[in-house]
């Protein structure tokens, strides 16, 4: 007998998930893609941004490993239970609460971390431009 398929707790069309891939599909190459029930947003093959820890509203990030440990500090920032063993880390968001300015700055790093040459070479001629909050 096979178990049924765990429902996604932050699926595609959820607003927080929409809110993450507008800062997310801004960056050269990037690609939105469904792993192990969760959306994760990559930079060609490798992931820089997945939704949702559990049932919490969070965001996961690649650090930049000179401020990982000052992020730590925040109590909205945290280590997640799987990729964490791995470096990342996550910051508790809502759709409509938090730091989405910081967000915005951790994905930047997140995405520089894992992207090729080419994309770093694309962004840096068409940088990414802040949203306005």
């Amino acid at each position: 007998m096979t178990a049924a398929p765990h429902p996604m707790m932050f699926p595609p069309d959820h607003p927080l998930v929409e809110r993450v891939r507008a800062l997310c599909m801004r960056y050269p190459e990037a690609a939105e893609v469904i792993s192990h029930g969760r959306v994760t947003f990559r930079a060609g093959k490798r992931q820089f941004a997945i939704v949702g820890v559990g049932d919490r509203g969070a965001v996961l990030f690649i650090p930049d490993p000179v401020e990982r440990e000052a992020l730590l500090q925040r109590d909205d920032v945290f280590v997640p239970p799987y990729e964490g063993a791995y470096g990342w880390l996550a910051i508790g968001v809502e759709t409509d609460a938090g730091d989405w300015a910081l967000l915005e700055e951790l994905l930047d790093a997140s995405y520089r971390s894992v992207a090729l040459v080419r994309q770093l070479r694309a962004l840096d001629a068409d940088p990414v431009v802040p949203f306005a909050e």
